[in-house]
């Protein structure tokens, strides 16, 4: 799992937990959460940090949302406008009245969202929510400063096309999908990014569908209660108006056999990545929960496949991978670097072996409580924070729309059983869902 981590009809309701409730939870603190009239999801979550609070709001739009030909990457790009500034706060102004705060406001895309957030001094915090709920009600921004942006991001672009795992990814993307929009990268698809220059009318139509409340929630972490961040939630947010879009994204057809893609570089340690269709994030189903578990038995450090090709005969500098979690069902991603291109084939048929005998051979009992506990406490060591705790609340936040999925999905992994793994293995782990990626100096790579 690369994720470390209801929309309630009742507008007029706060629901938190008790404190025995919350003992119960992978996240021991209380989250209380309020749907305000205009459809925002307001999540509080106090947390003794003294003087110090995490501000987040995410946006349930990404790339997967970018379902029109020719008109990828903008979920990414508006992670970019977004600092452009307002008539109220210019961007000189908002950075300025932002240090005032002792925070710095940063923002990140991914398929299925985009997330603004910000960490700084909890007496400042109705200044977050002002300077936050002004750009997202009132962004403004000339043609010019439009294609300006735009060609930031072809910029970093091409700065990210030189790192050839970034390459090969896009290259998997786009061979792995037929009709989801899950075939191109937040960054979108190059002919799209250059045409993006153009396309500073269908930028202001996409950030009318997406920039609203029903799309949006704003999670608060810290030295303050949920009455407080209720009252600026709605002093500040209220008038923000809802829209009426909703995406629809084409399914993806059954894959019906293995395909490949290859990258060639020179100079570049040879590398494979198996990548297997796998499920949507559910945090009521057992296959997310039971293929974090497998991939963490076979995939790990401690894993007997890590130890034999990594540490005893040494032909890989690493082995790993898991599956992604996202809201439509994406890529189970697992990955190896070797020290030689004539071991591809051979890597390739281990990493295989080790799933067709999870397919069949049950884990040993004490292997399994021990992933299982490892998978828990180590996430709940994490979650030390303001940050860690936003950051975490706002991934399951994403993925299903109400944070306290991440207490349901941990709770999951207690009931994951041996049958489970065995389940999963023989349900993924086929041919017929397979996509083989490999680097090589090699102007192709005939792996079986």
């Amino acid at each position: 799992m690369f994720l470390l981590a209801c929309i309630f009809a009742s507008s007029a309701i706060c629901f938190g937990h008790s404190d025995a409730e919350s003992a119960e939870k992978i996240l021991p603190y209380p989250i209380h959460q309020k749907k305000m009239a205009n459809g925002l999801n307001v999540v509080t979550v106090p947390f003794d940090s003294p003087g110090l609070a995490a501000f987040y709001i995410v946006v349930r739009a990404g790339s997967r949302d970018e379902i029109e030909p020719g008109k990828s990457g903008f979920a990414h790009f508006f992670e970019h406008m977004m600092f452009r500034g307002t008539e109220k706060y210019p961007n000189d102004k908002y950075s300025e009245i932002l240090k005032s705060t002792g925070a710095s406001a940063n923002a990140n895309t991914s398929l299925d969202r985009t997330l603004y957030h910000m960490t700084g001094s909890s007496d400042k915090l109705e200044i977050m929510f002002d300077l936050e709920s002004d750009r997202f009600m009132n962004l403004k921004y000339s043609v010019q400063d439009f294609k300006t942006e735009a060609g930031a991001v072809k910029g970093e672009y091409t700065k990210n096309s030189a790192n050839p795992y970034t390459v090969l990814y896009e290259k998997v993307l786009e061979t792995a999908f037929d009709k989801h929009t899950y075939k191109h990268t937040t960054m979108g698809f190059f002919e799209d990014i250059v045409d993006m220059p153009n396309q500073y009318d269908y930028s202001i139509e996409f950030f009318k569908r997406f920039y609203r409340p029903e799309y949006s929630t704003v999670i608060v972490v810290g030295d303050v209660t949920p009455e407080q961040v209720n009252a600026l939630s709605e002093k500040y947010f209220s008038k923000w108006e809802p829209g009426t879009y909703k995406t629809v994204v084409e399914a993806e057809p059954e894959q019906k056999g293995t395909r490949y893609t290859h990258l060639k570089r020179q100079g570049f340690p040879p590398y494979l990545q198996l990548n297997y269709k796998g499920p949507a994030f559910s945090d009521k189903e057992i296959d997310m929960p039971a293929l974090d578990v497998l991939n963490s038995i076979l995939f790990s450090e401690k894993s007997d496949l890590y130890k034999k090709l990594v540490l005893n005969e040494q032909k890989c500098r690493f082995v790993g991978g898991g599956a992604q979690d996202s809201r439509d069902p994406f890529l189970i991603m697992l990955r190896s670097s070797l020290k030689k291109t004539d071991d591809l084939q051979y890597v390739k048929d281990e990493m295989v072996a080790a799933l067709e005998k999870a397919k069949t051979t049950p884990v040993d009992p004490q292997v399994l409580k021990d992933t299982k506990m490892h998978l828990k406490y180590s996430f709940a060591m994490h979650i030390d924070n303001p940050t860690a705790i936003a950051e975490s609340l706002s991934a399951y936040t994403w993925l299903t729309g109400d944070p306290e999925s991440l207490n349901r999905l941990y709770a999951m992994y207690d009931k994951v059983t041996a049958e489970d793994l065995m389940m999963v293995a023989k349900k993924y782990f086929v041919p017929e869902k397979l996509t083989i990626a490999t680097i090589s100096p090699n102007d192709s790579e005939s792996i079986k």
